[in-house]
């Protein structure tokens, strides 16, 4: 009985973590595939003016993948691509996975935001970026980074 309660229990769970509708502002379908450049980086050309751009969930990078084989790889190109607000080179560290969200994008129907930790040197506190895999948008460079310059 304990057992049937548990399952129970936790397929209720597992079915309610995922909305019908998303609450994710910045998809676009219709943005452009970014170049990559001779670092295979992503070429950022504009920068964003919404503050909430990367740093609030319903506002995600939105770096978008072709196939289970690099899913990450477009964050990784993305990410590699910024420097901090005076030019420094910057760390980042995949923290977590939250924030499941509906998508036709993956087989699951449903997708997840990655969270990344951004630290470089002389910063007083690191920042969060919320990146999206599964779906397309406009790249820019969030409020107060800035683009690595290329060697």
């Amino acid at each position: 009985m304990k057992k049937n309660i548990l399952f129970l229990f936790l397929s209720i769970f597992t079915i309610s973590c995922v909305s019908t509708r998303s609450t994710l502002k910045n998809i676009d379908d219709n943005a452009p595939t970014p170049r990559l450049n001779s670092q295979n980086t992503f070429v950022i050309t504009e920068y964003s003016s919404d503050k909430k751009y990367g740093y609030d969930k319903d506002y995600p990078i939105n770096v978008f993948f072709l196939n289970t084989n690099n899913d990450t790889i477009n964050a990784s190109r993305f990410l590699n691509a910024l420097a901090g607000p005076k030019g420094e080179k910057i760390t980042y560290t995949k923290l977590e996975s939250c924030c499941p969200f509906p998508t036709k994008h993956s087989s699951m129907g449903a997708g997840f935001l990655d969270v990344y930790e951004l630290k470089w040197d002389g910063q007083k506190k690191p920042i969060i970026l919320y990146m999206n895999i599964y779906e397309k948008g406009y790249l820019k460079v969030p409020m107060g980074l800035t683009v690595k310059k290329s060697l």
